[in-house]
């Protein structure tokens, strides 16, 4: 005769179970804020590095190439590997883990900021010129604000990318849900295992909500172009329709 299950779902290790939650629940905090903020500090580290280079890679064209192969080169390290050969410098830190993040991030932001200052129209940046703009005014106030779409992709990839890749850091201490992760995993514990990959997804689906309305906070034009077409289509539909009259023009 089998004796009937435990009524503990931690006991049942089931992999839904509502007491992990109540029980652990700062434990899941502290995981959450350290995530956070190796994810938003290696993020910001990777924008402030990856802006000049894509600057200087637009105004020296040599040296195009150069940046985004060595950032591409990058890209493609395996991240034990990355966190390997940083380990001498940083040591078992969290500087280790945001300085390998901000490397992984630079390829995505570098090549969607080169994109969309590429894509500024012509007649905008010769406009800038007739009004007696000089390069630095033009770049701050018309090139880079055209731009912007373009780079706030590049971000929102960067930083999913990062939210993903900072459980990595569990292999030196400091990976946020991700030392979670790997301690479930190694002692078979389904509940914490689910509840922190399922965090992660709510981190990354999060963060990119907040950097999508930042994104059209910061660019009302393309709101207003987007409200102006469908009126233009409209209008112009509803004067299709006008009846003709006896000269030739419509009503």
């Amino acid at each position: 005769m089998t004796a009937p299950p435990p009524d503990d779902c931690l006991a049942r290790n089931d992999w839904i179970c509502g007491d992990y939650l109540s029980t652990r629940r700062q434990i899941l905090l502290d995981a959450v804020a350290q995530h956070l903020q190796l994810t938003v500090t290696s993020v910001a580290l990777g924008l402030l590095i990856a802006v000049p280079l894509a600057l200087l890679a637009r105004r020296r064209r040599w040296t195009l190439g150069p940046v985004l192969g060595i950032t591409t080169v990058i890209y493609t390290i395996p991240s034990l590997a990355m966190f390997s050969l940083l380990l001498p410098v940083y040591g078992l830190s969290a500087t280790l883990v945001v300085v390998g993040l901000a490397l992984y991030s630079l390829t995505l932001l570098v090549r969607n900021i080169l994109a969309g200052l590429d894509g500024v129209p012509a007649e905008a940046k010769e406009a800038a010129r007739g009004m007696g703009y000089g390069p630095m005014r033009q770049l701050l106030t018309v090139e880079l604000p055209l731009a912007l779409p373009a780079a706030m992709a590049g971000l929102r990839i960067a930083t999913v990318s990062a939210v993903a890749l900072t459980t990595v850091g569990a292999i030196v201490g400091y990976g946020g849900l991700g030392n979670l992760i790997y301690a479930g995993m190694n002692a078979f514990f389904k509940a914490q295992v689910l509840t922190a990959s399922v965090l992660c997804v709510i981190i990354a689906v999060v963060l990119d909500l907040l950097l999508l309305g930042a994104e059209r906070l910061l660019t009302p034009w393309r709101r207003a172009g987007r409200k102006a077409r469908p009126r233009a289509r409209a209008t112009g539909g509803a004067r299709s329709r006008r009846p003709l009259t006896a000269s030739g023009r419509r009503a």
